[in-house]
């Protein structure tokens, strides 16, 4: 896959766009990681604002925060006059799952792959400056990649990058499975994503890649991740089959979750 080391100095630049505003994503996610892997256990006590603040290094209004965010998605809970504590199995899909295709695949028991048609450089179109934050003019990465599970091709993705990112993602081998994966190994955290789920039909390249009839229905997932500042990383489009995957969505007082799951059947 070409590509060529890129500038060190952009991805420097991302890097240090964590400030003190978005200091709180970083906290929560720390925290959240650390209940999970049942630091506290269940109803175990996390440390008071005051001790977290000096851990951190930031003021208790960020530590509040991101204690916020927590207590939100239902992973603390606190009563009045008490410390926040963990509740045990967050009601919350795995992040990590619903963001990688590849883990997902694993996590249902599929070989995932992965295949690249066609890749450039380019301005950004005007829909990808906007989602991406980018001035008009700006240089992207675009792939188009094939996905498949236990060989078959099921999902055609059309992903851009931001020119920093790009260039590691144009290092990669053609058949790397997880990009995902292999940015965060680079220090590329992605943190967040907003999800946009519909249908649409297949257009001939759908076509020629997924082995279906133009026109077809095709499921339609479009997807912004940004990192822990904020700052967007990748704006894709990811079309599938139908009858390989569906989303269900989780919503109550305490938390709201897209979830992802294989379709059993034909």
């Amino acid at each position: 896959m070409a590509g060529g080391s890129g500038d060190s100095g952009d991805m420097d630049g991302m890097r240090t766009r964590v400030t003190e505003r978005a200091r709180y994503r970083v906290i929560a996610a720390e925290l959240r990681a650390a209940v999970r892997q049942g630091e506290y256990r269940d109803g175990g006590r996390l440390p008071s604002e005051e001790r977290l603040a000096a851990r951190y290094g930031v003021s208790r209004g960020t530590v509040r925060q991101a204690l916020a965010v927590l207590r939100a998605e239902g992973t603390v809970t606190s009563r009045r006059g008490t410390r926040r504590v963990a509740l045990e199995s967050p009601p919350v899909h795995d992040f990590a799952e619903l963001l990688s295709f590849s883990r997902w695949a694993r996590s249902q028991g599929q070989e995932p792959g992965s295949r690249v048609a066609r890749e450039d450089r380019r301005t950004a179109r005007p829909e990808e400056a906007a989602q991406l934050r980018l001035e008009a003019g700006a240089l992207v990465y675009w792939v188009l990649r094939v996905r498949l599970l236990d060989g078959r091709p099921v999902m055609v993705e059309r992903t851009v990058y931001p020119q920093a990112v790009g260039e590691l993602v144009a290092c990669l081998p053609a058949d790397t499975v997880s990009v995902t994966e292999r940015l965060e190994a680079r220090g590329v955290l992605l943190a967040d994503a907003d999800h946009t789920v519909d249908l649409t039909v297949a257009d001939e390249q759908d076509a020629e890649l997924l082995g279906c009839g133009a026109g077809a229905a095709l499921l339609r997932e479009r997807r912004r991740t940004t990192d822990p500042a904020g700052v967007p990383v990748e704006w894709s489009e990811d079309r599938y089959l139908p009858g390989v995957v569906a989303f269900t969505v989780h919503s109550s007082r305490a938390v709201g979750g897209l979830g992802r799951y294989r379709v059993e059947g034909d």
